[in-house]
């Protein structure tokens, strides 16, 4: 009996892994022609154990979710504008949503959460408002006025025995609710100082203007340039001639040793919505921004900086006896219609108007050289459910405000005087 010795191993023949082999076909044949393989072809079937203690599969188990997102995250950055923030709102919506750290995975693949302020922002308030517009102009039938005009009253707080008509039945829509007159003895004018508030609500800001900026609530400012807009000649105001190097604040200001001031009065949707004339003045000119409709509230306010700048606003800019003198209307969510009763032409929240312009009309004409005349106390205009009012004039050093930051305010009472 003959025995063949085993054949000993050479050393110098490279030694294959059967595994890797298996691991290279299942690739290649995933890879290949064959549109109909799922995903479950295309994973390598690794079964030996590696020194963490996990098998090979499960290890790939663990990073191949990881690596479809990041090819999925990386097909977004590739993305138009508007499809990446088409495909990112859900994602950015389930994040804030979800309970604290739900979503927390996706930030280890690379993706970031759009800001609150510009999710916010994207949100589509024109439209919403115009459609709130619609809905506020359809007639309720007679019983269900009550209930629905008494739920708002309880909700924020409405004074129904300053109304001119306390009936409930007598308001056909809930527009006519919300822009409903008040009796004359409700609000008596102030006769003894020179600005009153031209409506009711609470006083945001009050101050001199400084450096060319304006406070919409304690310590978030915006430019005055940018609320105003730029001078044109065509507004016909008695401004000084404007220097290259001359500031906003310096064009607006006409008399030397005079002041420029600013106040800022939020109207709840519980307010007297119309406002008033707040002193005897000319208005020569109207400057309609269109713009979003984003909440004014103080809290929005303190969160979004230079907020007034970004929603739709209607400025109304003259002169009185101390010179240059201007009431802004501010839009808001839900309150796209500005209405100013001498201005007929002025259409707010328009799909015609786009974000980013502004239009200008004059009050000055051949036939009347001198604007429209407001008295103190004169009906100016209204808000659909509330918004802002902000004031800035000029007046003497010696101006003062009888005011207090935060406090409520109702049309008629003293702002300040010389």
């Amino acid at each position: 009996m003959v025995r063949c010795p085993r054949p000993r191993p050479n050393p110098a023949a490279p030694r294959r892994d059967l595994r890797k082999v298996r691991v290279h076909v299942q690739r290649l044949r995933g890879g290949g022609g064959g549109g109909g393989r799922g995903l479950g072809d295309q994973l390598p079937r690794l079964e030996g154990p590696t020194p963490g203690g996990l098998s090979r599969r499960a290890r790939f188990r663990l990073h191949f979710p990881q690596l479809a997102l990041r090819r999925r995250l990386g097909q977004l950055s590739c993305m138009s504008k508007p499809a990446l923030k088409l495909r990112s709102w859900p994602l950015t919506v389930l994040y804030y949503l979800l309970p604290l750290g739900a979503l927390r995975p996706l930030s280890r693949v690379g993706w970031r959460p759009v800001s609150r302020v510009a999710l916010y922002k994207s949100v589509p308030t024109r439209l919403l408002s115009r459609a709130w517009g619609r809905l506020n102009q359809v007639e309720l039938p007679h019983w269900l006025r009550r209930p629905v005009y008494s739920l708002y009253i309880w909700t924020f707080g409405v004074n129904m025995k300053e109304a001119a008509v306390e009936d409930l039945h007598h308001y056909r829509n809930l527009s006519e609710f919300f822009r409903r007159k008040l009796k004359p003895q409700a609000r008596p004018v102030c006769g003894l100082h020179s600005v009153i508030s031209p409506s009711d609500g609470k006083i945001l800001n009050f101050g001199q203007v400084k450096n060319c900026e304006v406070e919409q609530v304690k310590g978030v400012t915006y430019s005055l340039e940018s609320f105003l807009g730029p001078r044109t000649p065509s507004e016909d105001l008695p401004f000084p001639p404007a220097t290259p190097h001359s500031s906003f604040r310096s064009q607006l200001v006409t008399r030397e040793g005079n002041e420029l001031y600013h106040c800022v009065i939020y109207l709840a949707p519980g307010d007297y919505h119309c406002f008033h004339s707040p002193t005897d003045w000319t208005v020569s000119h109207r400057r309609h921004f269109p713009g979003s409709l984003m909440s004014v509230n103080p809290g929005m306010a303190r969160w979004i900086k230079e907020l007034f700048c970004h929603n739709e606003r209607v400025v109304l800019t003259g002169d009185w006896k101390h010179g240059f003198f201007s009431l802004t209307a501010v839009g808001a969510t839900n309150v796209g219609s500005i209405r100013i009763y001498f201005d007929r032409d002025l259409h707010t929240n328009s799909p015609r108007y786009s974000k980013g312009s502004y239009n200008d009309f004059s009050f000055v004409t051949h036939a009347n050289k001198e604007g429209i005349p407001m008295r103190k106390g004169e009906h100016l205009g209204e808000f659909n459910l509330g918004s802002t009012i902000v004031l800035i004039f000029e007046a003497p050093k010696d101006f003062n405000f009888r005011l207090q930051a935060g406090q409520k305010i109702r049309f008629g009472e003293a702002l300040g005087s010389l």
